[in-house]
Formats: C-alpha cells, structure tokens, sequence
C-alpha cells in the first residue's frame, strides 16, 4: 500500500507559491512591529504541561493541546499559544530587562480542534507584547499597531471591525452588583465568551442556570448594548467604563473610527485581567474575527516574581490570508530567480566560474544542466515561471556569447559573457 502524500489533518504543506504568500505575511508584520520599536525573540516550540495548567483555559487544555509523556517521564505540550511562554522568558529575567518592554515573534503554534475556515490545528501567528505600562497608552499602542498592520496590507477600514471590552468591567458587575463567587463569575464569562456562537435561547437557558433570576434582565441588556450610551447610567460611571470609553475616543483621534464598544467580548483565555479587542472582517462571505488580545497584567507574576502590566495580542496566519484573499488584497508574486542557464551539451564544468560570476554580482541564477532537449529545457523554465533563459551551447561556447531569450515575447539576443548582467537589467 502506497503512502499518502496527503499532510496531517490540520497542517499545510507550503510550495513555492504558498511560501512567497507566507513570506510576505511575515515581512509585513515584522515591518510594522519594529517601526513601533519591538524587538523579535523566539523560545521551543515544547513547553511543560503546567505552564498551561495554570492560567490558560481549561477547554485549551483539556481538549485542544498536544500534550504527551517525553521518554524522561515529563509532561509536555506543543505550544498552543505564545502567551505563557513570553510571559515565563520576561519572569526569569524580571530584574535584568528594562521597561517598557516590547516584544514580538512569529512562533509556529498547534492546537488540536476541527480544522475549518480560518482555523487549523497548526498555524503560525504574530505575537506582540508591551509589558511594564498599566497606562490605558499601552492598551492604545497595541491597538494601532494592530490597525497599522492591516492598513499595511491595504485594508480599508470599513473592510474590518474593532471590538473592545473591559473584562475588569464585566468583573465587577458580577462579583460585586451581583454578589458571585470567583467559580460562579467565570462560569458566566465562558457562557458571555460563546454567547454568539448559539441561539438566544440556549444562552438564556446557560444564563438562568447561573444568574439569579433578579439579574437576568439588567444584565442581558448590558451585554445587548452597542455602545458607551446604551448601558445604564450608573454603569457607564463605573473607573473601567469610563476607561473604555476614554479608549474609543483616543481611537478616533488618530482616524480608527471603526470601533465597537461590545460588552459581550471576552476573549477565551482566563488570563485577561482588563481591556480586551477583537478585528472581525466585516465581508459577508467571510464575517468572521480575524484576530484579537488584550490585558494580562497577573500572568508574568505566576512565575514567582513582581508582577508587570502587560498587554498583547495574537495575529494569524491563516485568518489573515483568507481576510487578503477576500478583499483581493495579495499582490502576484513571481519567482525570486532573475535567469536561468540553459546548458546545451556537456559543458558545465566549463561553465562554473561564468555562473558564479552572475551570481556575484547580485543575480540569481537557475541552472539546467541535464541532458534533456532544448525545447523541454525552455517549457520546464517556463513552467517554473522563469522570465528570462540564458542558452549555452558548442558554438555559444566557443565565441564566448550566449542567447538571451526573453519567454514572454519570444525575442532573442546574442549577449557576450562580460554584458550580461548589463542586458539582463536594461
């Protein structure tokens, strides 16, 4: 029985075509994270078990994490996400780094779940994280970098939808105006977090089991509300809504205008302490959330050392190139190589320090020196999407010329060896 040559369930296979796309998503997001002045680091892509146990949520580990006995006997997992990690690398060296801090990487990252649209077991995804800043200024950088990103790629700003919230916010609504223990507040915030991923009735059904029913209607109401002035008085006057709003205003001041304040938004991960958001792409065919981050201002303290504020947020690769793909914003891209050396004949060794040449001096160069026919030679070139061929034979040998063939207009020049880089870029 033959072998597949289908990848694993989830994973991608990445030809030349697809790298080129994937390379480009890459380019783009580290230009932008360093002209805000980040600076890249990276770590295993094998983590042990516990730095999930402890703060991320327990649907991601229990059910969505590689996790498996290492030949010592150790608990291991295949990082799901880049948070804990980062957070763990600042923790060991609290007291040498120097603050504000600013960090990104482009980590490879799995999770075990149904592949779909937009979402597969492995993915690569920007992560971008500013700790030692409680001002509401590190919650506004994270959010313009992150719109700086998609205007990088072209987007307009009606394309895609900013969603805010304040999980310090909806925190006290219900530990403190609703009198909930700590198990029984993030029971509702997991219920909040899938509130649109089913019918209203299953949620109020979720909500009374959990909600006094003397706290049903005020607080569905809160989380109807699309915008500062729909929740109550009383409420939009509370520190953390105020704040939210504050945020929204400063948005508009540098032109991101396309944000919503969503009380509903809570983002999976236990870790969020404050300030959470979310891009949605706003296309019909794919409206759905891009990416999204937050606060996580306990996370680094877990380690056993002085807490820092942070706040940070995950881009992926995947959501993202189907976002380019929808609103046709990927460029074309070709082949990286300039020319191809077709030789003809059994001349390659007479040919090396010609071809190094070329490449010296900034050329990239293909060469075919098989055995095949000229006319198989040229369609494989063609097919690779080579522009331009360089054909050497005997005779082209012998009065040290080549021909030039341009396979996009057919035409063909006679080039000495010393101009060919000279014609190859006129």
């Amino acid at each position: 029985m033959a072998l597949s040559t289908a990848p694993y369930k989830g994973a991608r296979d990445f030809y030349p075509e697809d790298q080129r796309i994937e390379m480009y998503i890459f380019f783009v997001w580290r230009e932008v994270a360093l002209k805000f002045g980040y600076e890249e680091y990276n770590a295993s892509i094998i983590e042990s078990e516990e730095l999930y146990l402890s703060k991320t949520s327990q649907e991601i580990v229990n059910e969505q994490t590689y996790s498996f006995e290492d030949r010592g006997g150790r608990k291991v997992t295949l990082r799901p996400e880049m948070t804990p990690t980062v957070s763990r690398m600042v923790a060991a060296r609290r007291q040498e780094l120097a603050y504000p801090l600013r960090l990104f990487s482009i980590p490879n990252v799995w999770r075990y779940e149904r592949p779909q649209r937009g979402r597969l077991r492995e993915h690569w995804q920007l992560n971008v994280d500013l700790f030692g800043v409680s001002e509401l200024a590190a919650d506004h950088e994270m959010i313009i970098l992150a719109d700086s990103i998609m205007q990088r790629f072209g987007a307009n700003r009606d394309s895609y939808s900013i969603r805010i919230n304040s999980r310090k916010l909806i925190d006290h609504l219900l530990k403190t105006r609703y009198s909930m223990d700590e198990e029984n507040a993030l029971a509702v915030i997991r219920l909040i977090d899938k509130k649109n991923k089913m019918t209203k009735e299953v949620f109020n059904d979720g909500l009374q089991k959990l909600v006094h029913s003397d706290h049903i209607e005020e607080l569905t109401g809160i989380l109807d509300a699309n915008d500062f002035s729909s929740l109550p008085d009383d409420v939009r006057a509370l520190p953390s809504a105020q704040q939210i709003h504050n945020l929204q205003m400063l948005l508009g001041r540098v032109g991101i205008t396309n944000v919503t304040f969503d009380t509903s938004l809570m983002r999976g991960f236990d870790y969020y302490t404050d300030i959470v958001f979310e891009m949605f792409d706003t296309a019909p065919e794919n409206n759905r959330s891009l990416f999204g981050g937050g606060r996580y201002d306990g996370l680094v303290g877990l380690f056993g050392v002085e807490p820092l504020p942070t706040v940070g947020f995950g881009m992926g690769d995947v959501s993202i190139r189907d976002f380019l793909e929808t609103h046709k914003l990927l460029p074309e891209f070709g082949t990286t190589v300039d020319v191809a050396v077709l030789i003809v004949g059994n001349h390659y060794e007479a040919l090396v320090e010609l071809i190094s040449d070329l490449r010296s001096e900034g050329i990239h160069v293909a060469v075919d020196a098989t055995d095949r026919k000229l006319d198989k030679k040229i369609k494989s070139a063609d097919k690779s999407g080579y522009k331009k061929v360089l054909i050497i034979g005997d005779n082209e040998l012998k009065i040290k010329r080549v021909v030039l063939k341009d396979l996009e207009t057919g035409q063909e020049t006679s080039v000495s060896f010393a101009n060919i880089a000279d014609k190859l870029f006129s």
